[in-house]
């Protein structure tokens, strides 16, 4: 008998060592502002082979959505729940005193780290949190390290903090730091305790604050891209247009949208972006600067992701580990095509002669402004806060050998969202959700792997509003009467046929009406609509 209790224990311990063993590790990757065509394997011209290298054997969506913001999509991204549902429609530092529109995050709301406790993985955190509660370690997170706020001072130790309490972050010779950098080492660390343990898996959210103004990158990867900028912005758009099409991430057809408004909200001015060779030449050489520093902060961020991958190769992960990379929102045009140099005032600062090699260095603080946030989000209209698409259009590479049966390379183009990650660490862990929020998205996996189901996704942020519904999209900006868009034709949101299907637009903006209500959606009154920029937003 007592040889039968053995054997039967054994068994258990084998069965269970092989569960995990074939259970992936969980990756998920999130930049904060980048834009839709920045990188390589999306038409960028920016230096990111790390994560070329993930598309290429993985899979790419075109049709990627987040919800046009820092704050809701890191909510949507960890609860798998629509923003408002779980109290972030709107920023942390705002508290509406409304249920969608709290400033944090709901305590009813579990986290992905939360769940797949269920499953037995150990979970990590290193990077942006910004879900308005003090402490990721909080949420199911074994260890954190980062921002609990959002990206401010990338040369600045104090500004990222280590917790549980009692833990010591690493310390850095003066003048060695680096946020991008530094985050990645953590993630590393995290990694290695991890592996204390090999018989439970493990997710790492590794959440990275570039390209996220301010612009700051050591002066080495900004002297890479010194000189590529100065043909504008113009230019640029027409030539990730071109590299776009060649890699099929859009079809042949796609027609470049015009250049974009913008709105100084500080001001209450607005404007369309000018054509670059009408500025002056001074002015020229400023915004070229901005866009090299943006530029170096993206390839600065590809190579510690590169140290990341060739850690998972080394130590024989990257095959059976789940790799999803994707931006929280659009490019960030705040707040006029020149950008800011000071956020309290939303001033710019025109920078000429030797100013121009002080930019991007310790003590600046510099945005690109709308005019590059725009061809940042090639072809696509609009930026960060806004629902068209180049506000939440997203980059999404999934990269996974074990688990995905497709082709590698390929390029999927039926709409996804970030609501989506929640479940595919559900399917992929065999974790059980058991909060009394259903949950709204599909995993990716079977979105992959199986033939996708017809959905309709919808959006708000700050009044400006969407639904997507098959080859439809209706829209508004946060004063403006819905636009309808047909997405076989143009995607780049140019003809708006709203008033020739008038119809299909009463049906869409009801069921709009309808998911508003159900997820404590209400757009907000004009006078509350402006992008708050506080120090730490």
């Amino acid at each position: 008998m007592r040889t039968i209790r053995i054997s039967l224990f054994l068994l258990t311990v084998f069965c269970n060592t092989t569960l995990a063993a074939e259970r992936p590790n969980i990756l998920y990757i999130v930049a904060d502002d980048l834009g839709f065509s920045d990188l390589g394997c999306y038409g960028g011209e920016i230096r990111t082979p790390n994560l070329d290298q993930l598309a290429f054997n993985g899979v790419r969506l075109t049709q990627f959505y987040n919800t046009g913001r820092c704050c809701p999509s890191r909510a949507a991204i960890l609860t798998g729940q629509y923003p408002h549902r779980v109290g972030l429609g709107h920023m942390t530092t705002n508290d509406l005193g409304k249920p969608g529109y709290r400033g944090v995050v709901s305590s009813e709301a579990q986290t992905i780290a939360q769940v797949l406790q269920s499953a037995g993985y150990r979970s990590f955190m290193a990077g942006k949190w910004h879900l308005g509660t003090p402490d990721p370690t909080k949420h199911g997170f074994e260890e954190f390290y980062g921002t609990l706020v959002s990206a401010k001072r990338f040369f600045d130790p104090e500004h990222l903090v280590r917790t549980p309490a009692n833990r010591a972050a690493r310390t850095y010779p003066a003048g060695e730091f680096y946020a991008t950098d530094a985050v990645t080492d953590h993630a590393l660390d995290f990694l290695k305790l991890a592996r204390e343990t090999p018989d439970q898996p493990w997710f790492l959210y590794l959440a990275y604050n570039a390209p996220h103004f301010p612009l700051h990158a050591p002066q080495d990867e900004i002297a890479r891209y010194k000189d590529r900028y100065h043909q504008g912005w113009d230019a640029l758009r027409e030539e990730r247009l071109g590299r776009m099409k060649s890699l099929g991430i859009v079809p042949d057809e796609t027609q470049l949208s015009p250049r974009s408004h913008w709105r100084n909200y500080g001001e209450t001015k607005t404007g369309v972006n000018p054509a670059w060779d009408t500025l002056p030449a001074d002015r020229r050489a400023d915004l070229a600067r901005r866009m090299a520093i943006y530029a170096a902060m993206i390839d600065r961020m590809d190579q510690q992701l590169g140290r990341v991958i060739n850690d998972l190769t080394g130590n024989g992960e990257l095959e059976n580990t789940l790799i999803v990379f994707t931006s929280d929102n659009g490019a960030c045009f705040e707040w006029d095509p020149f950008g800011f140099d000071i956020v309290s005032s939303n001033q710019n600062i025109l920078h000429t002669g030797k100013m121009l090699d002080e930019m991007g260095k310790p003590g600046t603080f510099h945005s690109i402004g709308s005019g590059w946030a725009n061809a940042s989000n090639t072809p696509w209209r609009m930026y960060k806060h806004f629902n068209h698409e180049g506000g939440i259009a997203s980059p999404g590479i999934i990269h996974w050998p074990r688990g995905l049966t497709v082709e590698s390379g390929t390029i999927i183009h039926s709409p996804a969202h970030i609501i989506d990650l929640m479940p595919t660490a559900i399917t992929v862990s065999g974790a059980k959700y058991d909060s009394r929020l259903s949950l709204p998205g599909i995993s990716l996996t079977d979105q992959i792997n199986k033939n996708p189901r017809r959905r309709t996704l919808f959006f708000e942020h700050q009044g400006n509003r969407a639904v997507r519904q098959g080859r439809w999209k209706l829209v508004a900006l946060d004063d403006q009467p819905w636009e309808l868009y047909d997405f076989n034709a143009d995607r780049t949101e140019v003809n708006d046929l709203a008033g020739r299907h008038p119809e299909r637009v009463r049906r869409m903006s009801a069921r709009w009406n309808k998911w508003g209500a159900q997820n404590y959606v209400t757009p907000l009154p004009k006078d509350l609509r402006v992008p708050y920029l506080m120090p730490d937003k």
